[in-house]
């Protein structure tokens, strides 16, 4: 168990994201980490060790043992039991009687099928969580368990995993002193148990919880001027003619003594005039200090690898196989749109109100069919179902942006690939796309008073189908590409606009400017537009030639808006939603995949200019 101290800005999170192996890649770095000898690329160090950061990310929704057991199941038992073996194996060899609670646990772990849940059992136990083990982990908007408990729950998640070395930045953020306490108290019993190495960066912890730690780190404007046994820390600052008061927690005293303002007050020697002591002074003398000297000898003796275990370094980039990842994406999936259910029902009475409207608005007492202008009204109550529609997808962007922080956190912990939690949004969403559109299509086609063909019928069911699927996605893919909800809003709002003036309704296809009619092309709304018409005017109610015309009055309509007359369209439109399906799941996915968590719009700007 180790301390990081230092006043704000002298390198604590840049020294334990470099430890953890997760600084940009944008950094100029000297120096090397290794582990057990082994340089940052010869295993994998996300999958070794963890950082934690100060912010509690965790989905809302989820209880706490759900949370740590979904970790459990991404993460696997990994090389845990492994190890587990390898100590029994010593621990015989050298007549040492094996702990009787370790043998337990090691034979549960044993056991296939149970090896998450014993681990996760275990692992809110250690942390005093067994007592909310069921309780929401909730959120500012949905009530949960405590902030100490939240910082367990942020704690435990990555304990359930195969990484024995913790990077925790900044923990005690917002909680009082004791459960600053009681958190380290924990950390410190499953270090111990579990042979683990934590390092954590508290800013001023209270005297009994800077106890707890056997090694302090102290570091000041990027220097290291003390690192070594908590015994000693004291007795070196003598050395250099400071000294703790009796009433100070060191702490306190640790963090102020490098600084040129506070220094003065713990000047000790009284045959010396105190001049103020620099950073770099300190580490100079520090390598003189025995601990120093201690610890340089032992850092110049290369680390003899025959002595590392093979398994107690990861090597695989995840946990469990690809398609156990997937079937815990989906199961985890599956249970948040049970949890969320009143937001789909929502969406359904949307629709079932708008189709109210429609049909009120389009009652087929009040449609006629003799005259183009007839035809202009029914291609409204057309548009107005792909704009329903298109509208109804909207709510995608929200809840896919409200879950992509925990996303990132888990993707860089290497919890499972972007394509397994992408997947399982899309399809396990279709079925409700299928209640959604049938409240529509089946409740509205006939009492408007569109062509009575029922394979017409179910035609337009395929087609708005499409349309609620592709804008689901859009809004999904937008959503990742903003990452923030203000960003990812303009975004939407931008590309929804666009879409609705390039459908073909608002502005016909003759009536966009040449350099504007690579737009109409690429717009999904302009397909599905072209195709729910044609559909629709090719009918049988449409057949009737005017007088003075040549052709059906369902052709002259289309032409009046510039639309295609041959059937074919309908089935390019239908090509053409379903390849925009695809591709806005798959760009989603890269998306997930590449994008950085951080997003910097005035960089995006600049390099756009």
């Amino acid at each position: 168990m180790t301390l990081l101290l230092g006043p704000p800005g002298s390198g604590k999170t840049t020294l334990l994201l470099a430890l953890a192996g997760k600084l940009d890649s944008d950094l100029k770095v000297s120096g090397k980490v290794t582990y057990n000898g082994h340089g940052m690329n010869e295993f994998v160090a996300q999958r070794s060790a963890a950082y934690i950061s100060q912010h509690d990310l965790h989905i809302a929704e989820m209880t706490v043992r759900e949370t740590l057991a979904f970790s459990a199941r991404c993460q696997g038992i990994g090389s845990r039991y492994d190890m587990l073996t390898e100590l029994s194996r010593r621990e015989k060899a050298a007549n040492i009687k094996p702990d009787p609670d370790l043998d337990v646990y090691m034979k549960a772990i044993s056991v296939g099928g149970q090896d998450t849940n014993i681990i996760t059992d275990y692992i809110l136990k250690i942390l005093g969580l067994d007592i909310c083990a069921d309780t929401m982990v909730g959120d500012d908007m949905l009530r949960g368990i405590s902030g100490g408990q939240r910082k367990r729950v942020t704690t435990g998640e990555m304990m359930v995993g195969a990484e024995r070395a913790l990077f925790m930045d900044e923990i005690s953020t917002g909680l009082d002193s004791s459960t600053t306490y009681q958190i380290v108290k924990s950390l410190g019993l499953i270090t111990n148990i579990l042979g683990g190495t934590t390092v954590i960066s508290l800013l001023q912890p209270a005297p009994e919880t800077y106890n707890l730690f056997d090694d302090i780190i102290l570091l000041s404007d990027g220097h290291i001027v003390y690192q070594g046994p908590r015994e000693h820390v004291l007795e070196f600052f003598e050395l250099m003619g400071f000294k703790c008061p009796d009433r100070k927690g060191v702490a306190d005293f640790l963090q102020e003594v490098t600084s040129r303002k506070d220094q003065p007050q713990y000047w000790a020697r009284n045959d010396r005039r105190y001049q103020y002591v620099p950073v770099k002074e300190f580490a100079r003398a520090f390598q003189a200090f025995h601990v120093g000297q201690s610890l340089s000898a032992e850092l110049s003796r290369p680390f003899d690898r025959s002595q590392c275990h093979p398994a107690s370094l990861t090597t695989k980039p995840y946990g469990a196989s690809k398609m156990e990842l997937l079937r815990a994406c989906v199961e985890r999936e599956w249970l948040l749109m049970k949890r969320n259910m009143f937001v789909y029902r929502f969406r359904a009475f949307q629709l079932l109100v708008m189709t109210t409207i429609v049909m009120t608005l389009f009652l087929r007492t009040n449609m006629h069919h003799g005259k183009v202008n007839d035809g202009i009204v029914f291609m409204g109550a057309l548009f107005f179902a792909l704009v329903a529609h298109m509208f109804n997808g909207f709510s995608e962007l929200a809840m896919a942006t409200i879950k992509l922080p925990v996303f990132f956190k888990q993707r860089d912990y290497l919890f499972f690939p972007a394509w397994a939690y992408a997947i399982p949004t899309w399809i396990l969403k279709i079925p409700i796309s299928c209640v959604e559109v049938s409240i529509t299509v089946f409740l509205g086609y006939y009492v408007i008073g569109f062509d009575p063909d029922v394979g017409r019928l179910f035609k337009q069911y395929l087609l708005l189908l499409l349309v609620n699927q592709m804008a689901a996605a859009m809004f999904r893919f937008i959503a990742a590409l903003g990452r923030t909800m203000v960003v990812a809003n303009t975004l939407a709002s931008f590309a929804l606009f666009v879409m609705l003036v390039l459908s073909g309704f608002v502005l016909s296809h003759h009536d966009v400017k040449k350099w504007w009619i690579w737009g109409y092309w690429v717009s999904p709304l302009q397909y599905a537009m072209s195709a729910i018409a044609v559909n629709e005017f090719l009918g049988q109610k449409w057949q009737r030639v005017l007088q003075g015309s040549n052709n059906i009055l369902g052709i002259d309509v289309l032409k009046s808006r510039g639309m295609f007359t041959e059937a074919k369209w309908y089935w390019i439109g239908v090509g053409a939603l379903l390849g925009y399906v695809v591709l806005f799941n798959i760009l989603f996915t890269f998306a997930l995949s590449y994008l950085k968590r951080w997003v910097s719009l005035s960089k995006f700007f600049q390099r756009m200019h």
